[in-house]
């Protein structure tokens, strides 16, 4: 890989779902903080430049001075304050990037198991389709309900998938759907979606059920039994 591939790492909530005062990216899993699993992923990968982690405004004193010394990750070039929302905390991202930056990966934060296969597979596929995220295809039958929770619709669960991170793009694309989202007013839980309104169109590659996305307290317990379950392979 020879063009430079920033990652963006939005870690700026706060967490309200976890009942806790302390916000869910620095809460521990296994023996390191959440967050931390997801930056050794991308410090260890071949493809990743360097990594822009994005915090809540009152963290980054702590998370550069405190936080991240004692883990040691040369990548990290800048940790930058967040936004109200995710895709303002990566949209503060996209302006800390290297100047060299031809490809920009996106990982939540609260993701631990993302792995180094995927990265790539995201980045080959940026460079190839201009767009790429992760995801798993649904297994369980769909419905579509109205507001009064009556169904409407069993949908075809044979095109339907799950969105996930680390999701890549083109830096110029990715910049240009943020900007459109600005001047619309459009919100989005996910960078694909604001690519795709745009007229880009994005490629899947394959995603993981391990990779979840902690955001509540049951979603810990399940990333513990991840870990154990992975020790034990690895034991065995």
């Amino acid at each position: 890989m020879h063009e430079w591939v920033a990652a963006v790492v939005p870690a700026g909530g706060c967490g309200t779902r976890m009942g806790n005062d302390t916000p869910k990216q620095f809460l521990q899993l296994g023996d390191v903080p959440l967050l931390i699993h997801a930056l050794r992923v991308l410090e260890s990968s071949r493809m990743i430049s360097e990594i822009v982690l994005v915090v809540p405004r009152d963290a980054v004193p702590f998370c550069q001075e405190e936080f991240l010394p004692p883990f040691v990750l040369s990548k990290i070039s800048a940790v930058i304050r967040g936004g109200a929302r995710r895709q303002d905390s990566v949209w503060n991202g996209l302006q800390a990037v290297d100047e060299r930056t031809k490809i920009v990966v996106v990982h939540d934060a609260v993701r631990p198991f993302v792995t180094g296969a995927m990265v790539e597979q995201v980045v080959d596929g940026a460079v190839t389709h201009g767009a790429a995220i992760a995801a798993i295809p649904l297994h369980d039958t769909v419905k579509r309900a109205a507001p009064d929770g009556m169904i409407e619709t069993t949908l075809d669960r044979q095109r339907l998938w799950s969105a996930q991170t680390p999701q890549a793009f083109r830096l110029e694309l990715l910049r240009d759907a943020h900007q459109a989202s600005r001047q619309d007013g459009v919100e989005a839980t996910d960078d694909a979606f604001l690519v795709e309104r745009i007229g880009h169109r994005v490629s899947i590659v394959s995603g993981s059920p391990d990779n979840i996305k902690v955001t509540r307290p049951e979603d810990l317990a399940m990333g513990e039994a991840i870990l154990a379950a992975r020790r034990n392979r690895s034991s065995s």
